[in-house]
């Protein structure tokens, strides 16, 4: 790989060269990384604490949020560093790092959004059958499949962009090494690296989509046989947080890496690049957890035994002074 390439390390365009404005987003990036961490670790632990969670739509959902967190940690903390720092220099085997761990927690995260769309097509079309079907072993290899399947992806994509000759340039027009901009940088040929985007992109979002479609497809049938109102709606209600995820990360990708690489547009890409890195997964566990009964319930048994710990050893403490 050295002896293709003519760089040892690359130069990030950021964000903005402004300082003010520098800061101000430093501070907006640290406040949106923190509610992140914060919204999918914590998603994590209730899902893990609470027995009441312990079933296939939960399970799906803390992976879920591992991913968000995981891909957006792979590109937040030094974005958050460069504002801060000023320096957007980010070495050769450092970009490899990012773009892999980047490309596996979000082509991870597309089949997990499936998974959880194929369950929610059991619980609504055949909710009699929904335990003998979405079993513990089932859960497992779907969630194990989607993690193999990241890692076997990225690492093609990132053996092949980083088996190119980088001699144009080494300075990337974006906040983070993502991979648009680094093939522009290339002077070897780049069609069969965009050949193989292509193919895995093709299966890591559409074939996801095209479950999900046809799951979706077949609840909206199921819920317009549901001749009660309040039938309807519960039953919509178990989809809405999730359809409101797929819509999100979907369109956003879709738009970014399905368009040809003379129609990228520099500075709308790091808009959208900004959104699906950073406004996602922190979206994404208030969208599940604030529409989501089960999770402020068990929020909220959380809170209560924490505060019951509390006035215990406070009684204890009062207990022993005296």
């Amino acid at each position: 790989m050295e002896n293709r390439s003519t760089v040892d390390e690359f130069i990030l365009t950021g964000i903005t060269d402004d300082p003010e404005l520098q800061l101000l987003l430093f501070i907006i990036f640290t406040l949106i990384y923190f509610i992140t961490l914060v919204g999918n670790l914590g998603v994590v632990v209730l899902t893990s604490w609470d027995t009441a969670l312990h079933t296939p739509m939960y399970f799906f959902l803390s992976n879920l949020s591992l991913m968000d967190f995981g891909y957006s940690s792979s590109i937040t903390p030094k974005v958050m560093a460069d504002l801060l720092t000023g320096d957007n220099i980010i070495s050769y085997n450092g970009c490899a790092t990012q773009l892999f761990f980047f490309g596996a927690f979000a082509a991870t995260e597309s089949l997990l959004l499936a998974s959880m769309a194929y369950d929610r097509h059991i619980a609504v079309c055949k909710p009699l059958h929904y335990t003998s079907i979405m079993t513990s072993t089932l859960c497992a290899h779907l969630a194990s499949g989607a993690y193999i399947y990241g890692l076997f992806s990225s690492s093609i994509v990132i053996g092949n962009t980083f088996n190119l000759s980088f001699c144009k340039s080494n300075i990337v027009h974006d906040f983070f090494c993502d991979l648009p901009p680094l093939l522009v940088l290339s002077c070897s040929d780049i069609h069969t690296i965009e050949s193989i985007v292509f193919i895995l992109g093709s299966f890591t979002i559409f074939f996801p989509f095209l479950v999900i479609f046809t799951s979706y497809l077949l609840i909206f049938i199921t819920i317009l046989k549901i001749h009660s109102a309040d039938g309807r709606q519960k039953a919509f209600s178990t989809c809405a947080s999730h359809l409101i995820a797929v819509s999100i990360f979907y369109g956003t990708i879709i738009f970014m890496y399905f368009q040809p690489s003379s129609s990228h547009l520099m500075d709308i890409d790091k808009m959208a690049s900004i959104f699906y890195t950073m406004i996602i997964p922190m979206l994404n566990p208030l969208v599940y957890s604030l529409r989501n009964k089960d999770v402020k319930n068990a929020f909220k048994k959380a809170v209560r035994r924490r505060q019951l710990q509390l006035d215990h050893i406070f009684f204890l403490e009062r207990k022993f002074n005296l």
